[in-house]
């Protein structure tokens, strides 16, 4: 509902030419009323509404500017999207409201739980935290109806655990954590929450440790991606700045060992970045990218290490052990690479090179 008498009296008014003594005369009132109407200082009766609507051939309802919102369950829905969108305060009623018309539909709860939680952790209320945990474990029992793929009992108990740290109750969010990490996916929350909150750098560090072994993962995936983007369009520049992101990333990750994990897709990555050098018109550049690919693949075959014990900061990292498809030696993640890349120019210096005494 939206009443904005004043603006609309002002408004057809004016579309038809009166002054405010002229609609007061023909309405019978003081051209001070009229002003405290317009200025919403005060609002014409009942009778006088009706007087205006007829005046000026209009309906009551349009002149008081009411619009009646549709209560369908979608409309609903939208509007709650739309309140947590815009960070609305007053939707935390419009999600009552919702709530006691539809308290069995999976996308009224949900959205409710979502408002509930951001407003909660913007204003550090905790009445509205406690709300959106409630609504949160009524959707995890109607995620039967949910068709959005991005949304399941993970991500929702994902938001419960960070309610639960919102509260200060950080041992119920670390059990939610814990029980609910697939593949490892919150071991980066769950370390940094054991030793800032729970002061238990112990056990912190196994997850952080863990978390970093995976993000390091993702990132050649990530920066492999780019890669491929980039090179069909022909856009070398940025072929090797995502490359040169992720190289300066991994020699930072080398220990003092002669090799890790991740050796073998640097290596790729080298000889990729040689590529785009040649095709930018920087063959010294590439001679130097494929010098130090010769030489990573020579100390990663001479002493090969598939874990992660060849990596700074990782510790206490139980069974990760990395398994590709780039060949079973270095060697041979070169040659594969470069018969990929289907360059001449540097399949030639590689050649050179690797016969240079």
């Amino acid at each position: 509902m939206n009443i904005n008498l004043s603006e609309n009296i002002r408004a057809h008014r004016r579309a038809r030419s009166l002054t405010q003594q002229q609609l007061a005369d023909a309405l019978g009132v003081t051209v001070g009323a009229v002003y405290k109407w317009e200025a919403n200082l005060s609002a014409p009766d009942l009778t006088l509404l009706v007087e205006l609507a007829d005046l000026f051939d209009t309906s009551v309802d349009v002149l008081l500017g009411y619009h009646v919102k549709s209560n369908k369950q979608a409309d609903m829905a939208a509007r709650l999207r739309e309140c947590l969108q815009n960070r609305d305060t007053d939707g935390l009623a419009e999600a009552e409201k919702a709530l006691l018309r539809y308290p069995n539909c999976f996308d009224i709860v949900y959205q409710s739980a979502k408002l509930y939680y951001l407003l909660g952790l913007m204003g550090s209320e905790k009445p509205l935290l406690r709300r959106s945990i409630e609504l949160m474990e009524r959707a995890i029992l109607l995620l039967g109806q949910n068709t959005d793929p991005k949304i399941s009992e993970f991500s929702i108990t994902y938001d419960m655990a960070g309610a639960y740290s919102a509260l200060g109750e950080e041992e119920k969010a670390l059990e939610l954590l814990k029980s609910n990490n697939p593949r490892g996916i919150n071991d980066d929350v769950i370390g940094q929450s054991l030793v800032v909150f729970c002061n238990r750098p112990g056990e912190a560090v196994e997850y952080l440790s863990t978390a970093l072994v995976s993000v390091s993962a993702m990132l050649i995936r990530i920066a492999n991606g780019f890669l491929n983007v980039y090179f069909k369009r022909d856009d070398y520049a940025s072929g090797a700045s995502i490359l040169k992101l992720a190289l300066d990333f991994f020699a930072g990750l080398k220990s003092d060992r002669k090799s890790n994990m991740f050796d073998k897709p640097c290596v790729s990555f080298l000889i990729c970045l040689a590529h785009a050098q040649l095709k930018l018109g920087k063959p010294g550049d590439a001679r130097a990218s494929l010098l130090a690919a010769k030489k990573l693949a020579e100390e990663f075959d001479l002493d090969p290490d598939y874990s992660a014990g060849g990596l700074r900061f990782i510790s206490a990292v139980k069974q990760q052990v990395a398994f590709d498809t780039l060949g079973s030696t270095a060697a041979e993640t070169a040659a594969k690479t470069l018969q990929s890349l289907e360059n001449e120019s540097l399949s030639r210096m590689w050649e050179e090179i690797t016969n240079e005494e």
